[in-house]
């Protein structure tokens, strides 16, 4: 355990400046037989830093003692006007521009390729980069656009940055594996290498979207935090003592740094809203089947028993609506079976964000403060008694939430599901390159679960399931309007960010996982040092609760964004979205 005042440099990967990082890398690198996977990693990383044009390039990068936080004045230094311009007014804002004639297609791309630039150089948050091919893409747009007097879709021009588990046309999709480097998905010869291009790759092209670059993720997906042995450490620029979540972690990264005005990441246990609290962004985790995932790559595909899904995070809620509104106006369900046929539905939203529908309708919640096994740190505490005193302030009732099943017990069926192989599908991925996977990654070796095992846990999850839907089918007994509670406020974690290697605990995320409930976060203050400190008296329920509150510094937390989750029932997603932007401007009103 860390001592209040140890150096936290010890701690963790903490480079002082981009080149000192691939030379620190490189000498950690042996020239034994191992060495084979260790060159391929630093060999792909040179290959997509060396895309980098010249003039884009930082000499220096600050050590994190230096500046600690990098988004901001910081990262503007390297832009001009115009190009700040561009890239901090959010994707609707953009849209309305572009598909107006006002901004051209091209100039918003080459202003976010140069922003992403920068960022990956200070944070390592890109895995692929294909600014050319974007840049290509904006032009036809424009040309496009000049020729019949109207957009190409409803997203044109809009930059969009991927996660890397979406296969692009002429883009490698590694995942953080070394051994998937030069091929699909691990394996060689399938004529689908740079080829084959995911289900929503294809959708959002139709839509007019600027395709552009893919960003980091933790080798396997399956941790809260964003490391791997090609591109090293993503950390979390507005306070690079912390992560930036995982396992979409670099897209929460580059958003946070305004390299993106949007992006997609996937979510099978907060990968998605881990990243967008971590960086004070918005992000949403659908319910299974509203959005399609056909065609990406994936860590233990086949598990179908908690299902990943993909989801946008963005600087604000309406960026959010935008790009959900665009895809389903696609139709995916017919090109994905596993999307239900629910077209976006504006009466859903409306109920939130029309005043006399809500005075018709009064909106209730809930409040977990504590899980009962890992207690909050004292900024996310913080940040969840503003947002009920301010629904409290509103008029809203907050009644507290005490649920059965516990989520100690949701958690308990989470890891069942994710242990189901056993760990043979990421160990066979690192088998491919001899690599050795990041002590932070979740999930042990031990012997793969028969199909009776996995049919009574889906049993003990469907029942699960029902216990919790029922108990929050009488909450209408205490909220006062008739009706259950329309939202759960939450901690999406236990802390406002994982200090690396420090995920301690998941269950605040995970939960939602496994009752398949849509869930928004929303950013709602920062730590400050003289405001959140360290409860001196604090008393532990238990080992994890002591592990955690123990790594908590106000020091070496002091800037970073905190942020908190709001969750609704299956497939609310409209509604949620809605009651992001209600309840985010209520709260930074």
């Amino acid at each position: 355990m860390q001592k209040k005042h140890e150096n936290p440099r010890q701690l963790y990967f903490k480079p002082s400046q981009w080149q000192q990082q691939r030379r620190d890398r490189d000498n950690e690198r042996t020239t034994d037989m191992g060495s084979d996977w260790q060159k391929t990693a630093k060999d792909k990383a040179d290959s997509v830093n060396d895309l980098i044009p010249q003039e884009w390039r930082i000499k220096d990068v600050p050590s994190i003692e230096q500046q600690r936080d990098v988004t901001g004045s910081f990262i503007q230094q390297y832009l001009d006007k115009g190009e700040i311009e561009i890239t901090e007014t959010d994707a609707v804002g953009i849209v309305e521009r572009t598909t107006s004639g006002t901004w051209k297609a091209v100039d918003v791309a080459k202003a976010f390729c140069h922003r992403a630039a920068v960022a990956h150089q200070l944070v390592n948050c890109l895995h692929e980069i294909f600014f050319d091919a974007a840049i290509a893409d904006a032009e036809k747009a424009d040309a496009y656009f000049a020729e019949h007097k109207k957009p190409l879709g409803a997203l044109h021009g809009l930059p969009v940055s991927l996660k890397d588990q979406f296969h692009v046309k002429d883009v490698e999709t590694h995942m953080g594996y070394v051994g998937w480097i030069g091929t699909f998905e691990g394996k060689k010869g399938t004529n689908k290498e740079k080829v084959f291009e995911s289900e929503m790759v294809k959708e959002l092209r139709s839509l007019g979207a600027t395709l552009y670059c893919k960003t980091s993720v933790p080798h396997t997906l399956m941790c809260g935090e964003t490391i791997n042995n090609i591109i090293g450490y993503t950390q979390n620029p507005a306070n690079r003592n912390l992560s930036t979540g995982g396992s979409s972690g670099g897209e929460g990264a580059l958003i946070g740094l305004r390299g993106s005005p949007v992006g997609f990441g996937t979510d099978i246990g907060g990968s998605i809203r881990i990243p967008a609290a971590f960086n004070g962004l918005y992000g949403i985790r659908p319910s299974t089947g509203r959005l399609p995932y056909q065609g990406m790559a994936n860590s233990g595909d086949g598990q179908n028993s908690i299902l990943s899904v993909v989801g946008p995070l963005a600087t604000t809620p309406d960026a959010l609506a935008l790009v959900t509104r665009g895809l389903l106006s696609t139709e995916p369900w017919l090109h994905d079976p596993l999307v239900h046929e629910i077209p976006w539905r504006p009466e859903a939203a409306a109920a939130i964000s029309d005043p006399i529908q809500r005075l018709a309708k009064p909106l209730s919640f809930a409040v977990l403060r504590h899980d009962g096994t890992c207690a909050p740190h004292p900024p996310v505490a913080r940040a969840v008694d503003l947002v009920v005193k301010k629904l409290e302030s509103l008029g809203h009732k907050v009644i507290t939430w005490d649920p059965k099943p516990t989520h100690a017990r949701l958690m308990e069926i989470c890891a069942k599901c994710w242990d189901f192989d056993g760990g043979a599908d990421m160990r066979s991925a690192f088998a491919l390159s001899g690599e050795e996977p990041a002590p932070q990654i979740l999930g042990e070796k031990r012997p793969p679960v028969d199909a009776t095992e996995i049919a009574a846990t889906n049993v003990e999850k469907r029942e699960a399931q029902k216990e919790y839907m029922e108990y929050w089918n009488s909450t209408a007994e205490l909220t006062g309007t008739g009706r259950p509670v329309d939202a759960i406020i939450s901690p999406l974690a236990p802390f406002a960010a994982a200090r690396p290697n420090g995920y301690t605990y998941y269950t605040y995320s995970t939960f939602v996982n496994v009752l398949d409930y849509t869930s928004v976060v929303l950013p709602v203050t920062r730590v400050d040092k003289s405001v959140d400190v360290k409860d001196e008296a604090f008393k532990a329920v238990g080992e994890v609760d002591q592990k955690t509150q123990d790594l908590y510094d106000p020091e070496i937390y002091d800037g970073a964004h905190v942020s908190i989750q709001l969750v609704g029932r299956k497939l609310q997603e409209e509604k949620m979205l809605a009651l992001a932007k209600y309840v985010g401007e209520a709260i930074h009103s």
